[in-house]
């Protein structure tokens, strides 16, 4: 997915350096050659994470999962990490990274979408919010089809 100079796309283990240095603005050290290794298991289970790339360095990332339920017919996808750069937050990273997850939860037959949110991010609950999730236990979801 492209749009206006921003490029989202599987991560790969060529952004480890960067992504290790996104990660570490919210607090999560992570040294690069352990983020690729981690990138790389990401690939071989039912979970994918989505970069956002403009000029540089990673702007925003998007990790998700998706596993079966028992009240759902469809797995579920839960977006375990979503991160934009912040000096890059605002201007609408955050939303297309969201939209290519929940293109990326359909693709996998996901019927819902669901975002966990830390107790200490209440910019994150507002975004949720704010972009049709609804609030659910400790999180938010979305459905991704009409129910019918």
């Amino acid at each position: 997915m492209s749009r206006f100079g921003l490029e989202i796309r599987a991560a790969t283990a060529a952004e480890a350096p960067g992504l290790a240095a996104l990660l570490a603005t919210a607090g999560h050290a992570v040294p690069p050659q352990q983020l690729a290794d981690r990138l790389a298991a990401l690939r071989q289970a039912p979970a994918t994470a989505l970069v956002a790339l403009r000029w540089g360095p990673p702007s925003g990332l998007v990790v998700l999962h998706w596993y079966p339920t028992l009240t759902e017919a469809r797995p579920t996808a839960l977006i375990t990490t979503l991160l934009v750069d912040p000096e890059e937050r605002r201007i609408g990273i955050g939303r297309l990274l969201l939209k290519a997850a929940a293109q990326a939860a359909r693709s996998a037959g996901c019927g819902q979408l669901e975002l966990a949110v830390p107790a200490a991010a209440p910019f994150l609950r507002e975004f949720a919010a704010a972009t049709g999730f609804t609030e659910a236990g400790a999180g938010f979801i979305r459905a991704l089809r009409r129910q019918g």
